[in-house]
């Protein structure tokens, strides 16, 4: 048997087809990685009502945390709110230095709590990015309508993912 071996590849279409080989490596990665991902997904919830519940377990922590926060900063003026009343008496002579110590340090607690509950409400909208995305990638892989019922899909000749 004779087999006929083409010309040899020039530099040119070495590095097309190694180049065309880690474009398929990179693909091959990332169908792996989506399938990972997916069957995570499937694991962690049974039903959509799984999702629900984590959801709201979730920002139910953040909220938590907001809420406290929020009594801190309360906390907090009504305590600067008798400091400020001693102060009034030195209203034509300087603060003492421990009473002007004491309202710059409820100020700073005061930002730093105003600071937490911002950085806690972008991650309560984080959450429900995540469990937004979550939810509608497992009704695609469940082939179910959030409502339960079965989605029909369109007849199609190829369907990558």
């Amino acid at each position: 048997m004779v087999r006929e071996v083409g010309p040899p590849l020039t530099q040119e279409q070495k590095a097309e087809k190694a180049a065309e080989a880690l474009r398929r490596k990179q693909m091959e990665e990332e169908a792996r990685e989506l399938r990972r991902k997916d069957q995570a997904l499937l694991d962690t919830y049974a039903t959509p009502k799984d999702i629900d519940l984590a959801q709201g377990k979730a920002e139910g922590d953040v909220n938590i945390a907001i809420r406290n926060a929020e009594m801190s900063i309360t906390a907090s003026r009504n305590k600067r709110k008798k400091f400020e009343a001693e102060a009034e008496f030195y209203k034509k002579k300087a603060l003492p230095a421990q009473l002007e110590k004491e309202l710059r340090t409820i100020d700073h607690e005061i930002k730093v709590q105003q600071e937490l509950i911002d950085v806690k409400k972008r991650e309560l909208e984080a959450i429900r990015s995540k469990y937004e995305a979550d939810r509608k990638r497992y009704f695609e892989l469940t082939g179910r309508a959030p409502d339960g019922t079965p989605v029909r899909r369109p007849a199609s000749s190829s369907t990558t993912r």
